[in-house]
């Protein structure tokens, strides 16, 4: 793909998500969703590899269905309200409509099945894009919007998401399906809060994002697709190794990183909220999360020769680590002591 398309592609993604996140009318923001999927297809199907084409179409066909969906939830509610307006989502049928339509966009639990399979499909950086920026704008309707949808539809399917995501990461060896499920698991935490802190499922988001950027530029630097792979890729960036160790630890949650600050919080707010039960359940739940981030920080940096694998040795890369990764990497390990200054924020 030569240059200028690319640069075409990149603008249409930036344009597509700002009417949506940026606009009170529905319309608009159903414009915007639109403009997205179409600019992410092409980048998609790019390498023209059949299990690319697939994943372009499944893609395709899900964000087509999810987005005659949120078009006509909003027409419903037009219909009987008189409302354009996001914030004005007020006719029960309507919300219930546009709940199943951002869950098919985010692919939360039970429409989720689209998600791993196109991540796979895809090269690391746009299954990176797919798994955060595309994420984005539904993210905000959802955002805009919870005040008047169901929390006991939010938080069931949020317990349905934490649960298959991590039990379906458990067997897998592609590092791309693994982070799928994760971003899976990771959309409970975002949607059981939704309803009771939306800032604090915003916070969950951004910082979500921060830490699966590190890991998939980490992932794209020592190209590492399969976990037999990542396991021979510490002669290649021993220290980039290390620091993906703690990256996946803090995704996992684990303190003092960055990742322990949103489920911290989460769980605070749960019992506050005097769901104490759903905060322990979806506690739990995410162990099983922790299991494969530890398979994976396993593969990466425990498994030191002589092992079983069946891969050559690769050669030591003496390129400096991209600065990109670098920041990433470090705010994804060092956020925790600031907290305070981050709540006061948002």
């Amino acid at each position: 793909m030569n240059p200028q398309a690319k640069l075409i592609f990149a603008l249409s993604l930036t344009l597509g998500t700002t009417p949506t996140i940026s606009s009170n009318h529905w319309i608009m923001a159903w414009t915007g969703l639109e403009i997205n999927t179409l600019a992410i297809l092409p980048l998609i199907s790019k390498s023209h590899h059949p299990r690319a084409i697939e994943a372009a179409t499944k893609y395709f066909l899900v964000q087509a269905a999810a987005s005659t969906l949120v078009l006509f939830s909003s027409m419903t509610n037009a219909w009987h309200t008189g409302q354009w307006d996001i914030t004005q989502l007020s006719h029960p049928t309507s919300c219930l409509i546009l709940t199943v339509a951002l869950a098919m966009k985010l692919g939360l639990v039970p429409f989720h099945f689209w998600f791993p399979e196109v991540l796979q499909g895809s090269s690391l950086i746009v299954g990176l894009l797919l798994s955060t920026l595309m994420k984005f704008p539904p993210i905000t309707l959802l955002y805009l919007t919870s005040p008047s949808l169901k929390p006991s539809v939010l938080m069931t399917m949020a317990i349905l998401s934490t649960a298959l995501g991590g039990w379906m990461g458990l067997n897998q060896t592609q590092t791309r399906k693994i982070l799928a499920f994760s971003s899976i698991s990771h959309l409970g935490w975002m949607a059981i809060i939704i309803a009771y802190s939306p800032k604090l499922a915003l916070l969950n988001f951004y910082l979500y994002t921060l830490m699966t950027a590190a890991v998939f530029l980490s992932l794209n630097s020592i190209k590492a697709l399969k976990l037999s792979t990542l396991m021979t890729t510490w002669t290649k960036a021993p220290s980039l190794n290390a620091i993906l160790l703690l990256t996946l630890l803090s995704l996992a949650g684990l303190p003092p990183l960055t990742g322990f600050l949103p489920k911290w919080l989460i769980i605070q707010e749960l019992t506050k909220q005097e769901v104490a039960l759903a905060a322990t359940i979806i506690a739990l739940l995410s162990l099983l999360g922790l299991f494969f981030y530890l398979r994976l920080a396993y593969c990466a940096t425990i498994t030191l020769p002589p092992h079983t694998t069946n891969h050559m040795k690769q050669w030591y890369n003496n390129k400096p680590t991209n600065t990109m990764v670098a920041v990433l990497t470090t705010m994804s390990l060092m956020l925790l002591p600031i907290s305070p200054i981050i709540l006061a924020v948002v």
